[in-house]
């Protein structure tokens, strides 16, 4: 498993396509814990474009705090899974708490 979130300022970005990197954590779906991070910049934000670069990467899940519905139906043609309305926390916090189950979640912080 991938979990991929964007960020800004080391933290959760609220809005999706305004992030400054991506935190691509992988994880021991066995042991549930994660298991490497990296931080990567994304190409420029096009409509479309993060979905598939982010596929290419590996994602299989995408936390974030704030995503459009068109760009939510584009990560599913790529059949990765979008959860939305995270809190704005460091990626590994925001990762560990999915994998623990402990995850807050708020109401979807974009409405495109």
């Amino acid at each position: 498993m991938k979990i991929a979130i964007p960020c800004a300022d080391g933290e959760l970005c609220m809005h999706f396509g305004h992030c400054q990197q991506f935190a691509l954590i992988d994880v021991d779906e066995t042991t549930r814990t994660v298991t490497a991070t990296a931080m990567l910049n994304p190409p420029p934000h096009e409509p479309g474009i993060l979905p598939r670069w982010l596929a290419e990467q590996g994602a299989t899940l995408v936390i974030a705090g704030g995503m459009g519905m068109r760009a939510q139906q584009v990560f599913a043609a790529q059949g990765i899974e979008v959860i939305a309305g995270a809190p704005a926390a460091a990626p590994e916090t925001v990762a560990k708490a999915y994998l623990a189950g402990t995850l807050a979640r708020g109401a979807n912080t974009c409405d495109h």
